[in-house]
């Protein structure tokens, strides 16, 4: 993508994060922690959690620049990090750095990224991951398979990674598309957004980041429905890419 920001323009510079929370109570504590210790507000989104990470929830809520929303029907992951992201821009914030409430980023990087949304603001900062031995190898390899599929659906290969949950959204464009586009509200959310965007001339810039895979993690991806739905992803965006291709050409022709 192009390094140039959308029609010139500078927005004004106020980030927050926001972090979907279903049922994570064990690690969440230390996630808010890290991003309050890097004066970063954060949203909290909880996703109908259990009556044990609800409690844990509202105790969070309870510090500085700590604010929940609770949804009271279970959205997935995409929906709650959408439901995030308008409660971010309802509360005036600019930028939304999306994280992971299950630990697995490594959070010594949010200055770096926000960093880069500071001098960047119209573009879209995303983490492509950096694995340790902790990954398992059947999401690892299955992971190749999605690139392909994005590079073939946004006619580029500037997309690195579109599965990483960590990265830094300017909101008046996200939420925008948000408005405008039906966006799965689960696994297929991480991916699909960012191929929409691209469609859109989306600038992107792209940081590295150490992801693990605690041991006793708790993991919500279900096997089959997920790769399910990602498969139905992939279909959409590949018939909603023939329909865009000539525009889409024409733009980057004309950079």
């Amino acid at each position: 993508m192009s390094d140039r920001e959308p029609h010139g323009g500078q927005l004004a510079f106020r980030p927050c994060a926001v972090i979907p929370v279903f049922n994570h109570e064990g690690p969440l504590p230390g996630v808010v922690a890290a991003l309050r210790a890097a004066d970063l507000p954060c949203v909290l989104v909880d996703d109908a959690s259990s009556p044990t990470c609800a409690a844990v929830l509202e105790i969070q809520a309870q510090a500085e620049q700590v604010h929940l929303l609770r949804l009271p029907v279970n959205q997935g992951k995409g929906g709650a990090v959408m439901a995030g992201l308008r409660e971010a821009g309802r509360l005036g914030f600019s930028h939304a750095l999306q994280v992971d409430a299950d630990g697995q980023h490594d959070l010594s990087v949010v200055a770096q990224f926000l960093d880069t949304a500071r001098r960047h603001p119209g573009a879209l900062i995303c983490g492509y991951p950096l694995y340790d031995a902790s990954v398992p190898k059947g999401r690892l390899y299955a992971r190749y398979l999605t690139h392909v599929w994005v590079w073939i659906n946004s006619l580029s290969l500037q997309i690195r990674d579109s599965m990483c949950g960590f990265r830094v959204y300017p909101l008046p464009a996200t939420l925008a598309l948000l408005d405008s586009a039906r966006i799965g509200r689960r696994m297929d959310f991480d991916t699909e957004i960012l191929v929409r965007l691209s469609w859109r001339q989306q600038p992107m810039h792209w940081l590295p980041i150490q992801v693990r895979y605690p041991l006793d993690g708790l993991s919500h991806f279900r096997l089959w429905h997920d790769n399910w739905l990602i498969s139905q992803m992939h279909t959409r965006l590949f018939f909603g890419m023939l329909v865009r291709a000539p525009a889409i050409l024409w733009h980057r022709w004309r950079r």
